[in-house]
């Protein structure tokens, strides 16, 4: 055996059963040697309860070796006494958790009817209490995983529905000068809740704002570089400032702005849908630049495909994707209520079984 080659594996068997959660995930955002590639399973609560009442385990979610922790520290929902299924954030936001998504919901209730509204809107305080439970009940739970606190509804999401999204897309490009001044507002706010969640002890901060569509940007990359890059910039270099991972959550077709991720200091890209990146092309393009995490398909595989399917499309995206690391192995969302639980099962053993893959 060549030199070179015992070292390499010399290496990699020194870091066999010895790096942390969190430390396999920190390896792999940093594309280096690690035993095996991370993985992570987020389910909405309809997913969850069908896998518990499959497995017989109402602490199913234990078992599936996820490496990440989170907790929103943000856009808080309660449930609004007398309707059931309707709840309401702290921007006075009603969500319709009736119908087909029972997690997130449809926005039915906007606060902004005009632009005259819009130019005179001011986003709530921030409710300092709740954000410090929140950031505590993350660092108890965390454990050795990789911790990040969760800001969803970040920048345009919050700004849409606020207002609603034809409205939105309109006054982007009818009045930019005004929207400007909404997201400068939202972006304070942004940046005082950040104030507070990068005091304590976690790794990351995960942004969620959806930008793009089945095909291209919702906004297009003009106004997205011009109206909505310039305030990421900014949120992004409060976390890296304090040396913290950003994750940036955005469903759809993203491939007119990849280049400008890493130029403004995102770490972590979710969700990466194999229905829009060919995952040999994308693994190339981004290799070293960012850290992938998805691949295995909510939206076309997980639904659909035998569990023997699913099982080989996750250990070849785990092989593709995950060489050099930069890779985080997981479903493209928080796994929706139409999946078979023999298709999680078979999802899951592909994850533990990469591990005696890396370590013979």
């Amino acid at each position: 055996m060549r030199a070179r080659e015992f070292r390499i594996r010399r290496r990699r068997a020194a870091l066999v059963n010895k790096m942390t959660n969190r430390e396999r995930v920190i390896a792999a955002v940093k594309h280096s040697d690690l035993d095996y590639t991370p993985h992570n399973v987020f389910f909405t609560g309809q997913m969850l309860k069908k896998m518990e009442e499959h497995t017989k385990n109402a602490d199913y979610i234990s078992t599936v070796g996820n490496h990440i922790s989170r907790e929103r520290v943000s856009s808080f929902r309660a449930p609004i006494p007398g309707r059931r299924g309707y709840a309401m954030d702290e921007f006075g936001v009603v969500f319709d958790q009736t119908g087909i998504d029972k997690d997130i919901g449809n926005v039915i209730e906007f606060q902004i009817g005009s632009l005259e509204e819009l130019a005179r809107y001011d986003p709530p305080p921030v409710d300092e209490g709740q954000l410090h439970s929140r950031c505590g009940s993350l660092v108890r739970a965390k454990g050795e995983n990789f911790s990040m606190a969760s800001l969803g509804f970040s920048l345009f999401e919050r700004a849409w529905t606020l207002c609603g999204m034809e409205d939105m897309l309109c006054y982007m490009k009818t009045d930019p000068e005004v929207v400007h001044s909404l997201f400068e507002k939202l972006t304070g706010r942004n940046l005082k809740i950040l104030r507070t969640v990068l005091e304590y002890d976690i790794d990351a901060v995960y942004f969620g704002d959806d930008w793009g569509q089945q095909r291209g940007l919702i906004m297009g990359p003009e106004i997205w570089r011009s109206m909505i890059k310039p305030y990421f910039a900014r949120m992004y270099g409060a976390v890296r400032a304090a040396g913290k991972t950003v994750v940036q959550h955005s469903c759809g077709d993203l491939r007119e702005i990849l280049g400008d991720f890493s130029e403004i200091g995102m770490d972590i890209y979710q969700t990466f849908q194999p229905e829009i990146y060919d995952i040999v092309k994308y693994k190339k393009i981004l290799n070293g630049k960012l850290t992938i995490w998805g691949g295995i398909s909510t939206q076309a595989h997980l639904p659909f495909k035998t569990p023997g399917e699913i099982y080989e499309i996750t250990r070849n995206t785990i092989e593709v994707l995950g060489k050099g690391g930069g890779y985080i192995a997981a479903p493209t969302h928080d796994v929706p209520g139409d999946v078979p639980p023999e298709n999680i099962d078979a999802m899951v053993r592909a994850f533990f079984d990469q591990h005696e893959k890396r370590t013979d």
